[in-house]
């Protein structure tokens, strides 16, 4: 067969197929054609692929963020957020990405952050002034920080692949997050100033106002912290902080905001499975075409590919980080990183790159795909809730693209920005 069911799924990508089918049907085709192997082997290794332990973080995780924007915790991390900078040039944008960031310990999802800045901050910035195309920009962008602050989901799935440590990736990824939001904000203010963009705030809030804005976030606040502590002193693994994650928010909406209500976990559960559905049914689908890149050996192929191009570590991650932005803006971040996590990570092993540091680089990239035409999921969210059309957004974002793009070079040429922490908490 060789590169046949690869060309096939491609040429679906193109015609639009939903891409866990076009995945599913690329596969399929392998089975059917290669011999010897009975056609139920298909089923049998889609559904192989969801038994496995650390998959089970992702409905959990899904869960809990579910819960909280039901418990009123976004709500608190907003007046949080505007409290710390809402006095800012474009203060509402600024509160935007700050609370993506916030968002990052919480929801998991870049595409869940994107739908929810859209809708409770896109129409109020765009009530205010602010650009529809900017305001889009603005969501999309900022989304960009919420799977990379722990616990996001595209880290378990590239720990579960890679068999890379998932709670060392949850703490690898707290200072790149903190590195997008700064230069997230920066450009924010470089545009709102030539815009005109006023703060949200007359004046800069007191210590009283923010700290009373902290005490209203504290609940939230305290998941992040019950996350990290509980996996960093080996309290639970990060599959078993989803669960405990689930009973904390529940318990911090019901006895502390009281905004839960039992008549609401109906509406919670069917936005949980329906989340949890679209990414575990990627998940069976790539299991199936694992598969059959393993027969026909492909990841070792691929890797020798590469390694005969170069076995400079620095030019060997150069160049898998273009590959990867340009598959970025054509496959879905999640399948993409399903699909090419097997490819790539024993090239980088292979030359001395930490599989740690390339996991963090590799989520942060395909990411960042999402922000881009054509395929990008996040641009899409934002720019169909937001009514905005993709020429405009386009023209606002590119400002964005290449702050994140830097950022990107950065990680992958200080390996120290992303080991540093996770080696400092948990040793190297």
């Amino acid at each position: 067969m060789g590169l046949i069911p690869i060309a096939i799924m491609l040429a679906l990508f193109v015609l639009n197929v939903p891409i866990a089918l076009a995945i599913a049907m690329a596969a399929l085709s392998f089975f059917f054609a290669a011999g010897g192997l009975p056609i139920n082997a298909f089923i049998q290794k889609m559904a192989a692929s969801t038994e496995s332990f650390p998959l089970l973080a992702v409905p959990f995780f899904i869960f809990a963020g579910t819960i909280m924007n039901h418990a009123g915790i976004t709500r608190r991390l907003l007046g949080f957020a505007d409290a710390l900078v809402g006095h800012t040039i474009g203060g509402l944008a600024q509160a935007n990405v700050a609370l993506s960031t916030l968002m990052g310990g919480l929801s998991a999802s870049a595409n869940a952050d994107a739908a929810m800045q859209a809708k409770m901050l896109g129409s109020e910035m765009v009530r205010r002034g602010y650009s529809p195309g900017f305001t889009a920009a603005v969501c999309t962008c900022s989304s960009v920080i919420t799977p990379i602050i722990p616990p996001g989901i595209g880290l378990i799935l590239y720990g579960f692949l890679a068999n890379v440590s998932v709670g060392r990736l949850f703490i690898a990824g707290v200072l790149p997050g903190a590195i997008i939001m700064v230069v997230l904000m920066l450009v924010v203010r470089i545009r709102a100033k030539s815009r005109g963009y006023r703060p949200t705030r007359e004046k800069r809030a007191t210590a009283h106002e923010i700290g009373g804005a902290f005490v209203e976030a504290l609940g939230a606040l305290s998941i992040i912290a019950f996350i990290l502590i509980g996996i960093r002193q080996g309290i639970f693994t990060p599959t078993e902080a989803g669960a405990m994650t689930v009973v904390y928010a529940s318990l911090i909406g019901f006895l502390w905001h009281r905004e839960l209500k039992l008549s609401a976990f109906p509406q919670i559960i069917v936005e949980t499975v329906i989340a949890t559905a679209v990414v575990m049914l990627i998940i069976c689908a790539a299991g199936a075409f694992g598969f059959y890149m393993t027969w026909e050996q492909i990841p070792s192929k691929g890797a020798e590919l590469l390694l005969s191009v170069t076995q400079n570590p620095i030019a060997l991650l150069l160049m898998i980080n273009l590959l990867l932005l340009f598959i970025g803006m054509l496959i879905e971040g999640t399948a993409a990183l399903i699909l090419l996590t097997p490819i790539l990570v024993p090239a980088v092993v292979e030359v001395g790159i930490d599989p740690l540091h390339f996991g963090i680089l590799m989520v942060v990239n395909l990411t960042i795909g999402g922000i881009t035409p054509p395929v990008g999921t996040l641009m899409f969210t934002s720019c169909s809730i937001l009514g905005v059309s993709i020429g405009d957004y386009v023209r606002e974002v590119w400002l964005f693209f290449v702050a994140l793009v830097a950022v990107l070079l950065f990680l992958a040429l200080v390996p120290a920005s992303v080991t540093i922490l996770p080696d400092l908490l948990m040793g190297p």
